[in-house]
């Protein structure tokens, strides 16, 4: 039998990383655990290592009505026991059990939703790739990389692991990092006369700031992507508001777009030269940013260094605040 304590700790991590799965999640009556429904969907949790309780929950079909209409329930069996076997039921063992936990924690980071597979048999988590030999470098890099089931909105990696170690130089742990960005579209219009200059504040473009050192990054925006990041990747914090970044922007687009004129003019035998700074207005600036995530490989060997996943670049300056690249 799983103990009492035990058991009410597994479910409360079930209830986590169902609720990361937007799931809602109620407890119910023994001998089972926890009901989760979603839109279209409803699912029983049993958290037991007890076989003849299994064998019961495993053949027993249950159901739920909501709005007059009948759903089957599926089943989601949590066990420390490995020589369980079901049939009708979606079961997990600790591998897979720290396999979702950890990817709720994510989730709720980068606040998306987490994907499970309730299908029934047995999870198959996935398993960290060990790092390969020399001579096996480039079979490994040709091996497709394992989702984590958190999608998230980035540039793409278009840079392996391999290739990385290989442009960063030395040999060392590779770790494949998202950095948060705030990617910024931006459109000016408007114009200013001053005496007989018209002076146009028209602009469009894009840029990105990062969004935990505040650098300033030229990006395309058209090559962002909502899709998986693989397994085993670490999503950064942003330090920096959306807000904060937007204005940052603003005040460097005015900056940029300001423009002093100078007229010429003449009295009888005098010449004067009046001078004079127009800017762009505020009102007329319209910003347009969202969240975007860069990967970058980061090599830690006798020193650290930083490669850009999406573009390939070496990094002189590092994407966080709390590493020194040499």
């Amino acid at each position: 039998m799983m103990e009492h304590d035990m058991r009410e700790k597994a479910r409360n991590a079930m209830r986590l990383i169902l609720e990361a799965a937007k799931f809602e999640v109620e407890e119910v009556d023994e001998p089972l655990d926890l009901s989760a429904v979603r839109e279209g969907e409803c699912a029983l949790v049993l958290c037991s290592n007890d076989a003849d309780l299994i064998a019961q929950f495993d053949k027993t079909n249950y159901s739920l009505m909501v709005d007059d209409q009948e759903m089957t329930c599926k089943k989601l069996l949590f066990t420390l026991e490995k020589g369980v076997s079901t049939e009708n039921c979606a079961q997990w063992g600790i591998d897979e059990f720290v396999q979702y936990a950890g990817e709720a924690v994510l989730a709720d980071i980068v606040e998306q939703e987490l994907k499970l597979d309730l299908s029934p048999g047995k999870g198959k988590a996935k398993k960290a790739a060990a790092a390969p030999s020399a001579g096996g470098a480039e079979a490994a890099a040709a091996e497709p990389e394992e989702s984590s089931g958190i999608s998230i909105l980035h540039f793409p990696v278009k840079l392996t692991e391999q290739a990385a170690i290989r442009t960063a130089g030395i040999q060392g742990a590779a770790r494949l990092r998202f950095m948060p960005y705030y990617l910024i579209h931006y459109t000016s219009s408007g114009e200013q006369v001053y005496k007989d200059r018209r002076i146009p504040f028209d602009a469009d473009g894009w840029g990105a700031i990062n969004a935990i050192n505040g650098i300033k990054l030229d990006l395309d925006g058209s090559k962002v992507e909502e899709s998986e990041i693989p397994a085993n990747a670490e999503v950064s914090d942003a330090h920096i508001t959306k807000e904060e970044a937007t204005e940052r922007m603003v005040a460097e687009l005015i900056e940029r777009l300001t423009q002093k004129v100078r007229i010429k003019q003449e009295k009888g035998d005098a010449i004067f030269y009046e001078e004079k700074t127009l800017k762009p207005d505020r009102k007329n600036i319209a910003v347009d940013a969202k969240q975007v995530y860069i990967p970058v490989w980061q090599i830690r060997g006798k020193k650290i260094v930083e490669v850009n996943a999406f573009t390939g670049e070496l990094l002189s300056e590092p994407m966080d605040e709390g590493v020194e690249v040499f």
